[in-house]
């Protein structure tokens, strides 16, 4: 059942895929005034004119909030969505935030990887990692996960390569580093609840309709 009342919320990954967003809804005359306060201390944000609530998300927890129907849709980086793996529908490609995800490591790496070796492999998407070394290269690797500049893992023999979000590049080549092996390309994707798909289907057919209309513009 449609139900007109109902608010839809979005969960935006906090940042610059959030402030893009926002300007993507600004030109589509989709606006929510109390998010540009930057003094707010709020957390939900509500444009009552159009029934949408925003809320800002640390990018790994939108997929969550999106899953468990706390947001009827995200926008957050495809790795994220890879990495977190959960039930929701991916439903556009935003265009932005594109990068690669791709294996880095030192020039001598390359023949490890050639000769599928057992190597050891440091990652903030431990996830990410293990399907492309298991799944899709056959490669028995021992995965290490980490939290800050994984960049660091070679360089103090922790590991031989890492899986890793690439743009430019710079600080690969600072560390000694380059891209290996590229794994896929990467962008700020929208997701949606499939219950809210269900219920709100018109809905949100309908932005996701402008949005691309917008995007293609």
């Amino acid at each position: 059942m449609l139900n007109e009342d109902r608010y839809l919320t979005f969960a935006l990954g906090k940042g610059r895929l959030a402030n893009k967003t926002l300007e993507l809804f600004e030109r589509m005359g989709i606006t929510c005034e109390e998010m540009k306060d930057k003094n707010s201390r709020k957390l939900i944000f509500v444009n009552e004119e159009l029934k949408l609530k925003f809320f800002l998300a640390k990018g790994p927890d939108v997929p969550t909030y999106v899953e468990y129907g706390a947001a009827d849709i995200g926008v957050v980086g495809r790795d994220t969505v890879m990495e977190e793996n959960r039930n929701v529908y991916e439903v556009l490609d935003l265009g932005f935030g594109k990068c690669r995800m791709c294996v880095c490591g030192p020039v001598s790496a390359k023949e490890l990887l050639l000769h599928h070796e057992r190597i050891r492999v440091a990652s903030k998407y431990p996830n990410i990692a293990r399907d492309y070394f298991y799944d899709k290269k056959h490669q028995t690797v021992d995965i290490i996960k980490l939290n800050g500049s994984v960049e660091l893992g070679p360089l103090v023999d922790l590991s031989e390569v890492i899986v890793d979000i690439v743009e430019t590049g710079s600080t690969l080549r600072e560390n000694g580093l380059e891209v290996l092996e590229e794994i896929c390309p990467l962008s700020a994707r929208m997701i949606v609840n499939p219950v809210s798909m269900q219920m709100d289907r018109r809905r949100i057919q309908d932005l996701v309709g402008r949005i691309r209309a917008m995007l293609g513009s």
